[in-house]
């Protein structure tokens, strides 16, 4: 009895300290990725907590599992709460699809702040220079000072069209050592 206790308590303390260590490494390849992609470090940090959140979800799985919690008692409670919070996300879909756009954003948008970008709607064309990109929202500067805020969500859907990046205006067609280095191997 004595050992098994001491064998739960050891495999969690194993896990919390592998918890660390995947924040850890969750930081520092979301700081070395952002870098090469020259994101703001607000975005950055979004999408860090977003994974550290989703780590912590895991963390509480396997404690759950050494421990030997009752699956069927959890599960009536988490279902019973993924009930009643799937009634109120219903109403704010938009919320979890923009949170979600955010994280697609971060990994595969070509535009960047500070850039000036075209968004085609239907028959209107939104022009503007980026301003902010955060979780639920992008923000733009158009020509005459005006802040435009477009939901994430729809940036996804629509067109957009890169028109000019100051970055590139300000550095002189300046490329950076990692973007030279990945060049000059192919």
């Amino acid at each position: 009895m004595l050992d098994s206790h001491l064998l739960q308590l050891g495999l969690s303390t194993l896990s919390v300290a592998a918890f660390f260590v995947v924040t850890q490494i969750i930081t520092k390849v979301m700081a070395k990725l952002g870098a090469f992609k020259e994101v703001d470090d607000a975005r950055r940090i979004y999408i860090q907590q977003f994974f550290k959140v989703i780590a912590f979800f895991g963390l509480l799985m396997i404690l759950t599992a050494i421990w030997g919690v009752d699956y069927h008692g959890l599960f009536l409670f988490a279902s019973s709460i993924l009930a009643v919070l799937g009634v109120a996300l219903f109403a704010q879909w938009s919320l979890l699809s923009n949170i979600t756009s955010s994280v697609i954003l971060f990994f595969s948008f070509p535009a960047r702040i500070g850039d000036k970008i075209e968004i085609i709607d239907g028959a209107n064309i939104i022009t503007g220079t980026i301003t902010e990109i955060n979780i639920f929202q992008m923000l733009l500067r158009d020509d005459k000072g005006f802040e435009i805020s477009y939901p994430n969500n729809l940036i996804l859907q629509r067109p957009v069209r890169k028109l000019a990046s100051s970055s590139a205006q300000s550095k002189g067609a300046k490329t950076s050592p990692l973007k030279t280095r990945i060049k000059n191997r192919s």
